[in-house]
């Protein structure tokens, strides 16, 4: 039987979801807390991976067992296991071919910058001294729909087949001191939403054109990008699936 978890995470201590050698992960910590509450043995399969120190506020993995489970029960048992910066939200069962990662439609994330200092924020928010020019960013997140490739904004040396990516969304909002980026997209690349930001911000402080933004997606090539904003800031806001075909028996 297969079981979907839904849960978020702060995710400034670990190195991102993904089990990685000799560093604390968010998976290790919850694969340990279902091996101690529910006797499963094995690895938990999540919707994608996330860097290190960003955080989830909706994310999605699956894991298959031979029993039912009291799911609410479950729940409980887990958060009372894991630490304050991880909580599982529900458990619930799925079709045994659903995939947390290959059926996930589109994901969302967002990226928060702060113009005026707020110790309540920094931990939060990447922090920049002089406000950028919101309309020339917003212009340039516009240009992305145009593309599909988006090389130019992925991590080198990654293991994927393909950097085509569909941007159904992305642009920018002021809330009071803080701007914020949504961005959708049926997947991403590694590093992709921090180096698509950079490069936003370069445009807003006047360090290249609009055209220039262009051209860094048309060369295909990351060392032409900006730099990668910091982890901090980054939220994988929500993931989306096809419900009728995950929950159809």
């Amino acid at each position: 039987m297969r079981y979907f978890i839904e849960l978020k995470y702060d995710g400034s201590a670990y190195c991102g979801w993904q089990l990685q050698p000799g560093a604390l992960s968010v998976q290790e910590k919850v694969e340990l807390a279902l091996r101690y509450r529910a006797s499963f043995v094995g690895h938990i399969t999540g919707c994608g991976r996330t860097d290190t120190g960003v955080h989830a506020r909706q994310y999605f993995a699956h894991f298959d067992v031979d029993k039912l489970f009291d799911t609410d029960k479950l729940v409980n048992q887990l958060n009372s296991f894991l630490s304050k910066d991880i909580a599982v939200l529900r458990i619930f069962q799925v079709n045994s071919a659903a995939h947390a990662r290959f059926d996930a439609i589109s994901r969302t994330y967002t990226y928060h910058i702060e113009t005026r200092k707020n110790p309540f924020t920094h931990a939060y928010s990447w922090f920049l001294h002089h406000r950028p020019d919101v309309h020339a960013m917003n212009q340039a997140a516009g240009i992305l729909h145009q593309y599909s490739d988006f090389t130019s904004f992925s991590k080198l040396h990654t293991d994927v087949k393909t950097n085509n990516c569909m941007v159904s969304a992305a642009f920018w909002k002021e809330e009071g001191s803080q701007l914020v980026f949504t961005i959708q997209s049926d997947r991403f690349l590694r590093n992709m939403v921090r180096a698509i930001v950079g490069t936003l911000v370069d445009v807003g402080r006047g360090r290249i054109t609009l055209e220039d933004f262009r051209l860094i997606i048309e060369s295909k090539n990351r060392q032409n990008a900006g730099m990668s904003a910091p982890a901090h800031a980054l939220f994988l806001e929500s993931v989306e699936y096809d419900w009728s075909k995950i929950l159809t028996f």
